[in-house]
């Protein structure tokens, strides 16, 4: 073990905030060295390589290395590196209290795998509003990943910038059809995982033509459907208008609460949904939402929890009166695939669902195992979609 030592030190103060700069000709010093170093040591040369690569937002990064220190502006990103990485934890030194504060369940699993991410720094909430500059720049990070659900900003960007750190947007929310698996290239790009990345990124993009190429060729009429997002818990009835809703088109169906909800989510009567009399419903929530009323289902959720949640929407008065529970086509989904590069598997169980003869062949269950087995650092464990199961002595849910 030994440490290189450098005669020159500067210090450049950028706002409020004070962070140790090279001076350019020192930093190809640097660099020089650390290439003799990987040379001499068997290191990847990578890791001792500039880089460069462009983001969701169509912008330039540049790192003088694969980053070492990031911070991440949305915690569940996380679960991006998890699929890249042994230890996702390791580069990670600081992050946003979304994971933590709305998929416990999911941190949790985490935590057991990687004890050390309770002491892992928090930078803020969970938008850009409450991301702190300072407290990021005191981390001394070389990269922040923000998603692009938070915007684009020119003053982040400049602030960081400043102070010599790289910005990167990456996007599993927004367009997730178009992004996720650019976003997985670059991230891995970015980490200098780029064959793990590609990996999964020819998985995610051969799992999705199949269910693409075979709608396009069979030519079905789309399957009215219905999503009612934290079903049980707010007053009825939330669902999706874009972004999850493409997700239903994407895979053979047609989403009943597009043309009532402009944004990303909202409120539909329920005199609307029954108007429309879906073929097919789906109860989406996660597993922290019980808490608050919700509707319970993904990590560490068992399957009869789920049963009895989804047996409790069929005997409400109003929802339970829809033509999908006597017909055998109600269904639940865990929410937080719609933040997720696992979202493949949503993708699946919904095309199975909503064109069940086409799609009788593909297993969402054998893609969450492969997944889990090649690529997750933390496997994926609990319930995260179920079909309605027929009360005992009838052969079909009602």
């Amino acid at each position: 073990m030994f440490r290189l030592r450098f005669p020159f030190r500067t210090r450049t103060i950028h706002g409020p905030v004070r962070r140790r700069l090279m001076p350019v000709a020192a930093m190809h010093c640097v660099l020089a060295l650390a290439a003799l170093v990987a040379a001499l040591f068997g290191i990847p040369a990578a890791h001792a390589q500039a880089l460069s690569f462009t983001d969701i937002a169509g912008r330039q990064v540049e790192l003088a290395h694969p980053a070492r220190r990031i911070v991440l502006a949305d915690g569940r990103l996380l679960t991006a590196l998890g699929l890249l990485e042994a230890d996702p934890t390791q580069r990670v030194v600081g992050w946003a209290e979304n994971m933590a504060r709305y998929d416990p369940a999911t941190y949790e699993q985490y935590r057991q795998h990687f004890p050390g991410i309770a002491d892992i720094p928090r930078v803020g909430g969970t938008t850009a509003d409450t991301l702190s500059i300072e407290k990021v720049l005191s981390l001394e990070p070389d990269l922040v990943l923000i998603p692009l659900w938070f915007g684009t900003s020119g003053s982040l960007e400049a602030q960081l910038g400043a102070a010599g750190v790289a910005v990167a947007y990456i996007d599993f929310f927004n367009d997730p059809l178009k992004n996720t698996v650019p976003s997985i290239r670059m991230l891995g790009r970015a980490i200098g995982r780029e064959d793990r990345a590609e990996a999964y990124a020819e998985f995610h993009e051969s799992h999705m033509r199949r269910i693409s190429d075979r709608l396009a060729a069979a030519r079905v009429a789309p399957t009215k459907v219905f999503l009612h997002a934290r079903a049980g818990g707010w007053e009825c009835c939330w669902s999706a208008g874009g972004r999850v809703g493409a997700f239903i088109e994407f895979s053979g169906g047609e989403n009943i609460a597009k043309p009532v909800v402009k944004g990303a989510t909202g409120q539909v009567s329920l005199e609307y949904v029954l108007s429309q009399n879906p073929d097919v419903y789906i109860a989406a929530g996660g597993a922290d939402l019980p808490g608050s009323g919700g509707f319970a289902i993904g990590p560490g959720i068992e399957q009869a929890t789920v049963q009895s949640a989804l047996d409790a929407a069929r005997r409400e008065p109003g929802i339970g009166s829809l033509g999908a529970f006597a017909s055998g086509r109600a269904h639940a989904l865990w929410l937080f695939f719609f933040h997720s590069p696992t979202n493949v598997i949503a993708a699946e169980a919904m095309a199975k669902w909503f064109h069940p003869e086409l799609f009788a062949d593909i297993d969402p269950q054998r893609t969450l195992a492969e997944i889990n087995r090649r690529f997750l650092a933390v496997p994926m464990k609990g319930t995260y979609w179920a079909d309605l199961e027929a009360p005992p002595g009838n052969g079909k849910a009602r």
